[in-house]
């Protein structure tokens, strides 16, 4: 049975996270726009995938390797917790509050909303 990329994101942050600290919820962005995948194949080239995951302590994103979003390879940068990541809509939905523009797929926008509402923000 495969692994769900949350899982396989949760289980490849641990050795970056400080003694004590937990993955509360994880998602991956990508630094283009999804929507760019229909038109060129300049997306293999200059789109990087980040994974990022939100403890009870920060919010870290990682670098991943070039073509699979669950090999995370180094820590990018760490934001604080109370760094509002939402709000979030649309197939890919765009966010610039985690160091560099990132667009997030439909399917992580609940994962999202669960973090920003953890950090106490309304959706």
């Amino acid at each position: 049975m495969p692994i769900a990329i949350r899982d396989k994101l949760i289980a490849n942050g641990q050795p970056f996270l400080e003694p004590g600290e937990q993955i509360q919820y994880a998602f991956v962005g990508q630094t283009m726009s999804g929507y760019w995948g229909l038109l060129t194949w300049l997306v293999l080239f200059k789109m990087r995938y980040r994974a990022v995951a939100v403890t009870e302590r920060r919010i870290i994103v990682f670098d991943t390797a070039r073509l699979s979003t669950g090999t995370i390879r180094s820590v990018l940068r760490s934001l604080p917790r109370q760094t509002r990541i939402g709000p979030v809509q649309g197939m890919w939905a765009k966010t610039e509050t985690l160091g560099e523009r990132l667009y997030v797929h439909k399917r992580f926008h609940k994962d999202i909303a669960a973090a920003d509402g953890a950090a106490g923000f309304a959706s």
